[in-house]
């Protein structure tokens, strides 16, 4: 059995996904582990990497070169996956280093470390279990991990839903816990986005009953809510880095939901004064903004009344 052979054995004995278990996956073990095709598991280290580097043994060892802009393949779809499952750990040398820096490092956990110097010796089993046993499982270990990291989304209804870590979905927790009651009370949220997820509330039957397209809910604002007394929608874009309500999305919206009776609302949401200034130019009329670090007040741009909607 090949050494890359060997490698993917390893990695089907500790829970990875299928879409790891593959030489990719295999020729990256064998990179954070230094093992060569001549080389003994036993003899397993735990050298600080960058993909770049990983990159470069399984050229030079292996014989395996793959193209520049694979780096971003083995990063988001071997490297992510072992940190998730405790295989490596991401910059252990400085832990605050930013994640989009170009000196990231990646280096083999102790734990699994230890499991790979046990392969083919009859101590293997019993290393797996431990690893095993310690994480409880590589699934549930992450799934603990990544719910430490959770935004939690209290609604209206007492209900609490996690979201990904981010800005972004700060700034979605603020507009639904403290714009909604302020300017939003009594309306019900109907669809928010999650940026790892995509969607975390989707209220399919609800939005059909409305006249919202749900084939097509890619094409949705971040954060929808509904006031059924009022029949108003709210269209709220959650602006971080991109995508405030403009003259375009406000168009392509009313486009969207022409089929929708309810009277819509367009409202563009902000962490800070700061944001908003460097979108103000880009905000179309006739909409709202409103700004999570002063969560009282709104910014009306234009038109006969304050919050509310315009027909055309």
């Amino acid at each position: 059995m090949s050494k890359i052979e060997e490698a993917i054995e390893i990695l089907v004995a500790l829970g990875l996904p299928r879409a790891q278990q593959n030489s990719r996956s295999a020729l990256t073990l064998l990179a954070l582990a230094a093992v060569g095709p001549g080389g003994s598991w036993t003899q397993t280290e735990r050298p600080l990497l960058r993909i770049w580097d990983i990159m470069g043994f399984m050229r030079d060892a292996y014989g395996k070169d793959y193209a520049a802009n694979s780096r971003e393949t083995i990063r988001r779809q071997t490297i992510h996956q072992f940190e998730q499952a405790r295989i490596v750990d991401r910059n252990p040398d400085d832990p605050a280093r930013p994640t989009n820096s170009g000196k990231n490092v990646y280096r083999l956990t102790e734990e699994a470390a230890e499991v790979l110097r046990k392969y083919g010796s009859s101590g293997f089993e019993g290393a797996v279990a431990a690893f095993v046993g310690q994480f409880g499982t590589l699934k549930a270990a992450y799934e603990r991990a990544r719910a430490s990291r959770q935004l939690p989304l209290r609604l209206p209804d007492g209900t609490t839903v996690d979201l990904s870590p981010g800005q972004h979905n700060a700034l979605q927790v603020a507009v639904v816990e403290e714009f909604g009651p302020r300017f939003a009370p009594g309306a019900t949220v109907l669809y928010v986005g999650d940026t790892a997820r995509k969607q975390v509330i989707c209220e399919r039957p609800r939005l059909a009953r409305l006249g919202v397209p749900m084939t097509e809910h890619d094409k949705l604002p971040d954060i929808v809510l509904y006031d059924p007394k009022k029949r108003w929608l709210f269209l709220i874009e959650a602006v971080t880095s991109h995508g405030p309500v403009s003259p375009k999305r406000h168009r392509e919206l009313e486009t969207f939901l022409v089929g929708c009776p309810a009277e819509r609302v367009y409202v563009t949401a902000f962490l800070t004064i700061s944001d908003f200034r460097k979108y103000a130019a880009e905000i179309a009329w006739e909409t709202e903004v409103w700004i999570a670090a002063t969560p009282d007040h709104m910014i009306h741009f234009n038109g006969p009344k304050f919050l509310g909607p315009y027909r055309s």
